[in-house]
């Protein structure tokens, strides 16, 4: 699918520029977060053969922002920044652990996205992955099945060694097997029924994060493995990149690039992930169906989003935990009554902007405290003027800049990176180094975070080759 931006005719703004009278008038909010999601989605184009086709119509009834990304390239600190509209590098959380973020003295007293919604008059209803783990779901008022990474089969199917997670094959037999199927299952539900208060309800997804399981149907949607197209990779991509950077993406727990291709899965692996992903947007084509014979159709905003990238070869990666486009782009689309429709936009945008768009789309009071930008703007013309970059990080002092037409990536040990992702969308070419640059790093430098918190005392599972920093 192909969309081209388009401005439609705004029917009511009233409700945008001011508070509804009553609660009731206010929209609804559906939020969709999928786990581990790249832009191998059919309207981002990321992958030829990529499956998506309710992930693309959603796209042809909202805003499809193909620049955007997140602020942490990892799931837990990703979900907390995004729920509570601060930066990593405000509040600490970098990494899987602590998982209770509000150990975080920036955090312990903010309010969550639902919490504000909740405050304001909404009912609050959650399932499925939202934060990186149970702990959290409590900032919900009601909260349905949990979901999980499961079932998994006696024996692991094509990756014989390391955690438990990481393995690809068809399994189980049917989708109602699937946590995910179960979580859809929840969602429906809550859209069938009657509801006195406007509601926020929030689905998380947790394919396709590994292990790349899912029922034969969906493989068989795709061609056997000498039919499967894999990414564009590039033998001496890591030759211009810095050795602090090198280290810092060398630890994970997903096998090495060498290991698939010697071992013929390379293939096999990139069409697990797409049966995955065809999977997960089967379940997210039911809950929009629901909501789409629901009475709440029309007054539903619908927010998608992937709480980070995923290699899957690039840079000679895997997985996440890294500052390149692979690794931190990411799927958002927001579908508004009243706000363009079928319509791409490529000014960067990040999910940490997602907790003021809602707020400001409902009507709601401004929260000061949130460190993100509301897209209404882009939203109602996806042509506006928008020169904010934004930002990811990776770790304390590790940040990257992404703009229209650039990416400055920034490491603790002050070394670089800069690509041009106009003109080379698989930063192949590390620019930093030229002194015609110095300009555009200056400029983009200037937006990285100018507060590095120390991170939380129980900070653990970087992973990387540096020794000082603890797993």
């Amino acid at each position: 699918m192909r969309l081209r931006v388009t401005q439609v005719v705004v029917l009511s703004l009233a409700w945008l520029t001011a508070a509804p009278a009553a609660a009731a008038d206010r929209p609804n909010v559906l939020m969709i977060a999928v786990d581990d999601l790249n832009d191998w989605v059919g309207c981002l184009g990321g992958h030829p053969q990529a499956k998506t086709p309710h992930i693309d119509r959603l796209a042809s009834r909202g805003v499809l922002f193909a620049n955007a990304h997140c602020q942490a390239p990892i799931c837990n600190p990703s979900r907390v920044s995004l729920m509570t509209g601060r930066l990593p590098s405000t509040s600490g959380i970098y990494l899987l652990s602590p998982t209770q973020f509000r150990q975080s003295p920036a955090l312990a007293d903010c309010l969550t996205l639902p919490e504000y919604f909740a405050k304001h008059g909404y009912a609050t209803f959650g399932c499925g992955k939202i934060y990186h783990n149970s702990t959290s779901t409590e900032t919900f008022q009601k909260y349905g099945p949990r979901g999980g990474f499961g079932p998994l089969p006696e024996k692991k199917i094509n990756y014989p060694t390391g955690h438990r997670l990481w393995d690809w094959g068809e399994f189980p037999e049917s989708d109602a097997q699937m946590p995910d199927a179960q979580v859809a299952d929840w969602a429906v539900e809550q859209l069938q029924r009657k509801h006195d208060k406007p509601f926020f309800l929030a689905a998380g997804f947790f394919r396709p994060h590994v292990p790349l399981y899912a029922p034969k149907k969906w493989w068989d949607l795709y061609p056997p493995e000498d039919g499967i197209e894999l990414p564009k990779v590039l033998d001496s991509d890591r030759d211009d990149i810095p050795q602090y950077g090198k280290d810092l993406t060398a630890g994970f727990p997903a096998p090495r690039h060498s290991w698939f291709v010697e071992n013929r899965q390379w293939r096999r692996a990139v069409r697990g992930y797409l049966a995955c992903v065809s999977f997960v947007d089967h379940q997210i084509g039911r809950v929009l169906g629901a909501l789409d014979r629901s009475p709440y159709a029309g007054n539903t905003i619908v927010v998608l989003w992937g709480d980070h990238g995923w290699a899957l070869g690039e840079k000679q990666r895997w997985a996440k935990r890294a500052l390149w486009q692979r690794e931190t782009g990411v799927p958002l689309i927001i579908a508004a009554p009243g706000m363009t429709r079928a319509a791409r936009t490529q000014k960067p945008a990040g999910l940490i902007d997602i907790y003021p768009t809602l707020i400001e789309l409902c009507g709601l009071p401004e929260n000061a405290r949130l460190e993100g930008a509301s897209l209404a703007p882009l939203l109602k013309d996806p042509d506006s003027p928008w020169d904010r970059p934004t930002i990811c990080t990776f770790w304390k002092d590790n940040h990257t800049a992404i703009s229209e037409q650039w990416r400055y990536i920034c490491y603790a040990d002050a070394s670089e990176e800069l690509y041009n992702i106009r003109e080379d969308p698989h930063e192949w070419e590390n620019l930093a180094g030229d002194a015609r640059y110095r300009e555009k790093i200056r400029r983009l430098a200037a937006h990285l975070p100018k507060v590095n918190a120390e991170p939380l005392p129980d900070s653990r599972g970087l992973g990387s080759a540096l020794k000082d920093v603890p797993d």
